[in-house]
């Protein structure tokens, strides 16, 4: 996958005749159950690759929590989030993004569907329709957390990437959310969201630091929320994370924030000058 190109003149036409601007997330997010196509059920590898048109991509995934509390970030993506990102990265000389969504739910109470798959993508067209075929379960729980480490195991052990295995350059992921992350994951629930193979029980540091061999990972985690307030959440993050975790202030900013991480880090490998709405630094990253 990975092949087409990003216009912002065609993506704007586009999101005004669907509605993007306009319409309630409630009539852009259609989806009332899992779409087949992103059922993670029997996924082996979801691929970024290069090619003539891309001939130096960069693998990218969001992973975005879609419970309760956090279907704005989805809404705020596919009116203007997403084109900033995309356009901001490009705008750097990055021209070759691919980008994968993820959704997240919760593993443990009960979601049909705790994990979300698309492809990975660089068209306008075919990126909206990964973004708007997100089942926005609103589900969750009053357990401890929600699966981000279903992201982890994901782009950990089911993706391939041409940005690293022939450059030797990490991709990126972006979890983002209010909410801790759950501590394991058994194999009889790995079992039931990915299909039959051989699994076993994995914690949340150890789906991690996996992932960390492959991408550079990032949680965005947001603050103006009951829980993304709760001081002890933010200090979970932050010692699970180090200086990888950044503390947003309000959701309409992780656009901005996630475009300036990728190029700052892709381009110089210099630390990204990232600044939430009040003007307070967030935790420094690597």
């Amino acid at each position: 996958m990975g092949g087409g190109t990003y216009s912002s003149t065609t993506r704007h036409e586009r999101a005004v005749t669907s509605g993007y601007y306009s319409e309630p997330k409630e009539e852009i997010f259609k989806q009332r159950e899992i779409n087949n196509a992103m059922n993670p059920y029997g996924i082996s590898i979801r691929e970024s690759r290069d090619s003539v048109e891309h001939p130096n991509s960069l693998a990218i995934i969001l992973a975005l929590d879609v419970t309760g509390s956090m279907g704005s970030i989805p809404h705020h993506l596919v009116k203007d989030g997403l084109p900033d990102i995309m356009q901001g990265i490009m705008d750097k000389g990055l021209k070759d993004p691919q980008l994968l969504f993820l959704a997240i739910g919760d593993h443990e109470c009960g979601d049909k569907a705790p994990l979300q798959v698309g492809q990975f993508e660089s068209s306008d067209e075919l990126l909206d329709k990964w973004l708007t075929d997100v089942f926005l379960e609103g589900g969750g729980g009053v357990n401890e957390g929600e699966s981000y480490l279903l992201a982890w195991y994901f782009a950990a052990l089911h993706t391939s990437i041409d940005c690293l295995e022939k450059r030797g350059q990490k991709g990126f992921l972006f979890t983002i959310g209010d909410e801790p992350t759950l501590k394991s994951i058994t194999s009889k629930r790995l079992v039931s969201i990915m299909g039959d193979g051989q699994y076993e029980t994995l914690s949340d540091g150890d789906l991690l630091a996996k992932a960390r061999e492959k991408y550079n990972v990032y949680h965005l985690h947001i603050k103006e929320t009951a829980s993304g307030g709760r001081t002890h959440v933010q200090d979970g993050w932050k010692q699970l994370m180090g200086d990888n975790v950044i503390m947003v202030d309000r959701y309409q900013e992780v656009s901005g924030i996630i475009a300036k991480i990728i190029t700052a880090q892709a381009d110089n490998n210099a630390e990204p000058d990232v600044e939430t709405s009040t003007g307070k630094k967030p935790t420094k990253m690597l």
